[in-house]
């Protein structure tokens, strides 16, 4: 008598591969012709219904459920893979990426630790980022989700610095310092966050104003480090900022990293998408200083235009950064022969044992494209921005509301007696609800903005023109609409 088989691999794989075949096609047109699309569409009520039903207790076809995810599901995604998607930094993916992905995951491999060649590929990606970022071979990388988990690992590992290794086991409550950190206004929620998740306190995190150009008050900054330590506290770390998420400003890195050399701090920079400029000879100068950091967050899902997700920490003390996650245990033992090899883990340098292939995407995103061509992909998009701003100056109806300095442009439509906040707030609604582009809104000055950010490497020119033109349409009808 024959066991039967508990195996979830299929009985029939010519019929498993044509179906692959037909998703794997499907993916493809979809990207193919992702212009002829709407950016968003709204969902259905009866779509959504579909999706609450009961657990499955039986079997589903393959080719039924890849069907509903035709129907039911691609044409609902948020869109930034569109090229009229300006509303959040998102990467756009390439195919690529894509196809790297589906390598990864039929590798299904675990990179937390042991010998085994997918780290060698993490490896070398930390290796090009040490290279591309001017720090010394002893600096440590890793791939995490995004730039919060990023940002978070920077913390901790400033922390431990300023604490010492003892801080690991009696925790912070029993330290004799009270540690301050410091960032500007136009900081990313996720500083903030960071600070609260490694046990500090959001109130620890002082937010520096800002100058008119919306970088860090560096004045300001001094004063507040000079009045903490006057009041008993302990200045730990600065987090400098390369791209703000509001309007892409990028603080003074390189005086930053003097002032912070200069008071003992450390110097994080949250890079999320900006610091990935260094790509282009053109626009890496504008980061002067980013080489001088001690730890660097960025996304490689921004910019670089690689599948989600896939965020990076680099540590320029490669030790500290060991030191303050490495973890012996038992069952993580290391050998000098066979899998478990190798002195250190991935999982030694963050708080993830399970961990997915995320370097694959973008090791084949750096080989396939290369440097130059990638550079040039972000040149093109701060240029795309520079051709905005220029018809935005242009046209009567709208203001500009704060400088361009990379690809973000904050502007709004203010030919109107309306509350001009919610009227722009509407024209955002309607370019949404309409499919014809996605920017998002925030407030610049205490003014509502529309904001374009201008990621996505599939956006032509043609594009930011079809997304004011719909701007100044629409703001001409709401305007038209009676008071209420």
């Amino acid at each position: 008598m024959t066991e039967p088989s508990h195996s979830l691999d299929p009985q029939d794989w010519t019929s498993l591969r044509a179906e692959g075949h037909r998703m794997l096609d499907d993916m493809l047109d979809y990207i193919e012709g992702i212009r002829e699309r709407p950016v968003w569409q709204n969902i259905p009520e009866q779509v959504r219904g579909k999706f609450r039903q009961n657990l499955p207790k039986q079997s589903n076809d393959l080719a039924q459920v890849h069907q509903r995810f035709m129907q039911d599901v691609l044409p609902y995604a948020v869109g930034n893979s569109h090229p009229r998607f300006m509303g959040w930094v998102q990467g756009g993916g390439t195919p690529v990426g894509m196809l790297a992905e589906m390598l990864a995951a039929g590798l299904n491999a675990n990179l937390g630790g042991r010998d085994q060649m997918p780290i060698e590929v993490e490896n070398q990606v930390t290796q090009w980022m040490r290279e591309l970022f001017q720090f010394p071979s002893t600096a440590s990388g890793l791939f995490v989700t995004g730039t919060s988990i990023a940002n978070f690992i920077a913390v901790l590992v400033a922390r431990t610095k300023a604490l010492g290794l003892a801080s690991r086991r009696t925790g912070i409550v029993n330290s004799e310092k009270n540690l301050v950190a410091y960032a500007s206004v136009g900081a990313h929620a996720c500083v903030s966050q960071a600070i609260d998740m490694a046990g500090i306190g959001i109130d620890a995190l002082r937010l520096i104003p800002v100058n008119p150009d919306f970088s860090m008050d560096l004045q300001q900054l001094e004063q507040q480090i000079e009045a903490d330590r006057a009041a008993g506290l302990s200045p730990f770390l600065i987090a400098g900022t390369a791209g703000t998420v509001d309007v892409g400003a990028i603080d003074d890195l390189d005086a930053i990293a003097t002032l912070a050399q200069r008071h003992g701090l450390w110097f994080h920079i949250d890079g999320a998408y900006g610091a990935l400029a260094m790509l282009s000879d053109v626009v890496a100068p504008r980061l002067k200083g980013i080489e001088r950091a001690d730890s660097i967050a960025f996304d490689f899902h921004k910019w670089a235009q690689v599948q989600y997700d896939a965020g990076y920490i680099l540590v320029r003390d490669g030790q500290a950064h060991f030191d303050t996650f490495a973890t012996p245990t038992s069952y993580l033992k290391r050998e000098t022969r066979g899998i478990a090899a190798g002195e250190r883990w991935p999982c030694d340098f963050g708080p993830d044992l399970s961990r997915g292939f995320r370097a694959l995407k973008a090791w084949f995103t750096i080989q396939v494209y290369g440097v130059e061509r990638l550079g040039r992909m972000i040149e093109h998009t701060c240029a795309l921005a520079q051709r905005l701003q220029q018809r935005i100056r242009n046209e009567p109806k709208l203001e500009l509301l704060a400088p361009v300095n990379l690809n973000i442009v904050c502007f709004r439509y203010r030919d109107s007696e309306l509350d001009l906040d919610a009227l722009n707030r509407d024209i955002v609604f309607e370019l949404h609800e309409s499919g014809i582009a996605a920017p998002s809104t925030t407030k610049v000055n205490g003014h509502l903005a529309i904001r374009a950010a201008l990621v996505n490497h599939r956006t032509r020119e043609e594009d930011i023109h079809e997304m004011l033109d719909a701007v100044l349409r629409f703001g001409e009808q709401l305007s038209q609409l009676p008071k209420s």
